[in-house]
Parts: C-alpha cells; sequence; structure tokens
C-alpha cells in the first residue's frame, strides 16, 4: 500500500511544482520520487499484508512487479529531458500523470477483489488514454489517443460485465472466493462463469496488445510521443501481464481446461501475427508495436502453459522486454530531434524510418552499441537477457508438453532476428549523413545502465531467482 499512497501523493506535489517559474526542478524531483517509493516498497518484504478491507494484498511477487514497473518509469523519465524544452509542453501535468498512472498498475498487480482490478485498469486507462494526446497539435497522436480511447472504454464495458458475470455465478468478487467456487463447485460449474472469464480475458488482453484484440497497437504507439509510447510499451504491458498471471492462477486454475487451448491459439495467432508484419514496416515506431504484439505473444506462453516455472519467467521476461525497449525508444528519440532539427527549416517532420539509422554507428559508436544490444536483446540473442526469457518461457511450454506451441514460437523468433537486424545493419553497414549527436551526460548514463543490465542479466539470469 505504501507505493500507492506515496505515488498519489508526490504526484500531487509535482502539480503544485508546475506553479514555478522555473521547469528544472521537475524531471530530478519526479526522479526523486521514483527512487523513494522504489526504496518504501520493500519495507514489506518477506511479509502478506491485507488492506482496504482485504481488497489489496501485498506480497514479494506484488513488489517485484512494482519494482520493475517502477524501474522502468524511473528509466523512461530519465530520458524525458525534451519535454521540459519544450515551449507548449505541460511537463508538470505530464509527470504527474505518470506517477498517477503507477498507482493503477501497482492496483493491477496486488488486487485480491475485481472491484480493485478494475478501478487500477481505469486509473491506467485513463492516463494513458490524455498521455497518446498529449501533443494536441499533432494529428497522428490526435488520432491516436480518440482510437485508443474508443477502443478502450468499449472493451472495459465487455470486461465490466465479464466481472458482473462471474460475480453471478460465485457469488463473489475476491479471487480466492472465485477460485473456490471453480476448485469445488456445487451442483456443477454455471455457464455464467465460463462466459464472464471469456469477457474477463478479452478486456485484458486487450490491455496487453494480444491479437485478434491489437488493431489498435501500431496507430496507438506510431502516433502517441515517442516518450510516452515508451512508457506505454512496457509499464501497462507488465501490469496487464501481472494481473493475468493473477486471476488464472488463483480464481481459475481449476477450471484449467477449459481455457488453456483458447488461450494457446491466441498465443499462436499474436505470434504470427506480431511477427510476421513487422516484416514489412519501413517505420521503426511501427515495427516497435508489432514487437510489441509479438513479445505479449511470447508473455501468453507462459500462461497458456501455467505451471511452477511461469511465475519466474513472467517475471525475468517483463523485465528483460521493458530494459530492451526503453532504451531503443530513448535512441530513437535522439536520433528523430536530431533529424527534425536538420528539416525543420524547410518544413520536415521527424523521421523514424530505418534509414534514419544508417551510419548511426561510425558517428555515434556509443549509441550504435547501445541500440545494438537492445536489438540483439529483444531478438533473444545469447549473452543477453532476452535469451533467457524466451528460454524460461519456452521452458514453460516444454513442461506443460506443448510442443506445437514451441515450435511456433521458434519459427516466429528467427523470423524477429530478421527485422531487428535491419536496423543493425542500417547502422554499421549503410552510409548516412549521420551527424554526431550530442547527448546529455545524465542521458548518456541511463542508456549504459540499461546496457549493462541487459547484458548482465544474459551472462548471469540467476541473479533474479530466490527474490519471490
Amino acid at each position: 500500500m505504501f507505493p500507492i499512497v506515496l505515488l498519489s501523493v508526490f504526484g500531487i506535489v509535482l502539480l503544485f511544482l508546475g506553479f514555478m517559474k522555473s521547469r528544472a526542478i521537475l524531471l530530478p524531483a519526479t526522479l526523486l520520487f521514483l527512487v523513494i517509493t522504489l526504496a518504501v516498497n520493500f519495507i514489506d518484504w518477506n511479509k502478506t499484508y491485507l488492506y482496504f478491507n482485504d481488497m489489496l494484498r501485498t506480497n514479494n511477487l506484488a513488489m517485484v512487479f512494482t519494482a520493475i514497473m517502477l524501474v522502468s518509469a524511473f528509466l523512461v523519465v530519465a530520458l524525458s529531458g525534451s519535454l521540459i524544452e519544450g515551449e507548449e509542453s505541460q511537463p508538470a501535468e505530464y509527470y504527474a500523470i505518470i506517477l498517477f498512472s503507477l498507482v493503477g498498475a501497482v492496483m493491477m498487480v496486488s488486487f485480491e477483489n475485481l472491484t480493485m482490478l478494475f478501478v487500477g485498469v481505469e486509473i491506467l486507462s485513463v492516463a494513458m488514454y490524455v498521455l497518446t494526446g498529449s501533443d494536441k497539435r499533432n494529428l497522428r497522436s490526435n488520432e491516436a489517443a480518440l482510437k485508443y480511447f474508443l477502443m478502450g472504454s468499449f472493451t472495459t464495458g465487455i470486461m465490466l460485465f465479464g466481472m458482473a458475470l462471474l460475480y453471478g455465478a460465485t457469488g463473489s468478487f475476491t479471487i480466492a472466493g472465485i477460485g473456490a467456487y471453480a476448485a469445488h463447485p456445487q451442483g456443477g460449474l454455471s455457464l455464467l462463469l465460463y462466459v464472464g472469464l471469456l469477457m474477463l480475458l478479452i478486456g485484458l488482453l486487450f490491455k496487453v496488445s494480444a491479437a485478434p484484440f491489437h488493431f489498435w497497437t501500431p496507430d496507438v504507439y506510431d502516433g502517441a510521443p515517442t516518450i510516452f509510447t515508451a512508457f506505454m510499451s512496457t509499464v501497462v504491458k507488465t501490469a496487464g501481464f501481472a494481473a493475468l498471471f493473477r486471476l488464472l492462477s488463483v480464481s481459475f486454475i481449476g477450471v484449467y481446461g477449459f481455457w488453456w487451448t483458447i488461450l494457446a491459439v491466441i498465443t499462436a495467432i499474436t505470434l504470427v501475427i506480431g511477427n510476421v508484419t513487422a516484416v514489412y514496416q519501413n517505420s521503426f515506431k511501427r515495427m516497435m508495436s508489432y514487437s510489441s504484439i509479438s513479445h505479449a505473444g511470447y508473455l501468453l506462453i507462459g500462461l497458456a502453459a501455467l505451471g511452477a516455472l511461469t511465475k519466474q519467467a513472467i517475471v525475468f521476461y517483463s523485465l528483460a522486454y521493458s530494459v530492451a525497449t526503453i532504451s531503443a525508444f530513448g535512441i530513437l528519440l535522439l536520433i528523430a530531434q536530431q533529424r527534425n532539427t536538420e528539416t525543420i527549416s524547410s518544413g520536415g517532420v521527424m523521421r523514424e524510418n530505418f534509414d534514419s539509422f544508417n551510419g548511426l554507428a561510425k558517428q555515434n559508436p556509443f549509441l550504435g552499441f547501445a541500440m545494438t544490444v537492445s536489438m540483439l536483446s529483444l531478438a533473444g540473442i545469447p549473452l543477453t537477457a532476452g535469451f533467457w526469457g524466451k528460454f524460461y518461457m519456452f521452458s514453460t511450454a516444454v513442461e506443460r508438453g506443448q510442443i506445437w506451441l514451441l515450435v511456433i514460437a521458434v519459427l516466429m523468433s528467427a523470423v524477429g532476428i530478421y527485422y531487428y537486424f535491419r536496423v543493425i545493419i542500417a547502422m554499421y553497414f549503410r552510409d548516412g549523413a549521420m551527424e554526431p549527436i550530442r547527448i546529455a551526460p545524465f542521458y548518456r548514463y541511463v542508456l549504459l545502465a540499461a546496457s549493462i543490465i541487459t547484458i548482465g542479466l544474459g551472462i548471469a539470469p540467476g541473479l533474479l531467482q530466490g527474490l519471490f
């Protein structure tokens, strides 16, 4: 509960700091608030508490997921210096909304009652709608926000209706009460339970960009400001999968035979659509959006093959994916700003295609190295965290004997290597008019830290074992 309280208070404080004449304090203040929250998050380590009439549960797993989201938010905020520089931007509001959205994300990883899950989803979703459309002079941003809001509102209604059906079937909103009914039904399981479960899954699978509920993802990721796309593709996905794992492992493990086939088919569809469609993209941001869809498919493998290894696999994969993705978007932000500066006098716009990376490694070897580490990790190449993330996910499928799903995942991983390596080839083997990019020292340290984490977890993946 401490992170929820602190993030709420700190968000309000940031709004008041926005009235100051100087914006310089906003970025360091936000980073400080996130560090304090991260430290306080572990006060209850190895303890379990229930709060708000037993609607929220604090345990080691919830604290680990919360820590991953706080670290991701720290990295994103640390790369958001451009928000301070923009004359039309409102950094105090942006940073406050980020902290408020984290409140919803924390609720999603620690809920004990479906009501609290719904509140968490709505807090996180509304914040994302606002951040997506924050670039009000950009038509793509406005379009993305409208699409996200309309489709998100529709699926929220489906999810809420599913919760109502589950209550009608079980007489309880608590995940433990639903789990007790599903494991030991009196007089047989109600049809309402199955329908409610499917509708609840639709709502949550939409949030994590799983196919066929993924159609919003490319336009929203492409239209939203890049820094908020990085936040959306990492924190939101981590919160969504933590919520799915909590639901399926506690409430619906008793009806595993019903939903695992459905989830496995969705996993296969997500892997194929995400990876194959990413191959045809010319825009780096749209490629990363389909990459996000494909990684949702890899994470779904662990849920479809729910077992003893799933918890460790989801935690490790979430961290590995988040760090590599934020690093990639951070470098894209630098390149786009450089290109925009070069062409703005002639009415140009930010270029975010693969050609923007031509010659990057020659003129900016550090950025080339950091982007290479990121792409290798997302592709699942050995000695990076992404390799072990996929290894753990594939191990869950082997444990359940879902070999057909494993074969699809391995084939799609091979496809993924192609479009990730397009960036590396452009940086090292193609000539471009790329000029040396000035990197602020702190920005450089953040990218270096992300690369060190990625390589460190790739060399010693056991560092996270035994934490939960």
